[in-house]
């Protein structure tokens, strides 16, 4: 998977197309990635114990990996690999920059 935790994203499909945002986390079995602020949901909770109450929380959904691009300036960018000196490096596609 390409794409890993802190990196700079924008969605390029789905309901939040065109929004950008950082990954929270990445889940390379599922290959999905939660964006803060992205996708949101609510969910109900029950009450844990007698007495307390039940809530609704709001919580960011994972995303298909597929449906977002890393950032480079206000573009989406491809991600390739390069190797130098026995290390394997990042680089976006058009620029050839390391990430």
């Amino acid at each position: 998977m390409k794409i890993k935790k802190g990196d700079n994203v924008i969605i390029i499909a789905g309901k939040e197309k065109g929004k950008t945002g950082t990954v929270v986390t990445a889940f390379p079995k599922t290959e999905q990635v939660v964006v803060e602020g992205i996708n949101t949901i609510k969910r109900h909770t029950k009450n844990r114990r007698m007495r307390s109450q039940g809530q609704i929380v709001e919580m960011d959904a994972p995303i298909h990996v597929s449906n977002v691009a890393l950032v480079e300036g206000k573009k989406a960018v491809r991600v390739g690999y390069s190797v130098e000196g026995g290390k394997k490096e990042r680089v976006a596609r058009p620029s050839g920059k390391k990430i």
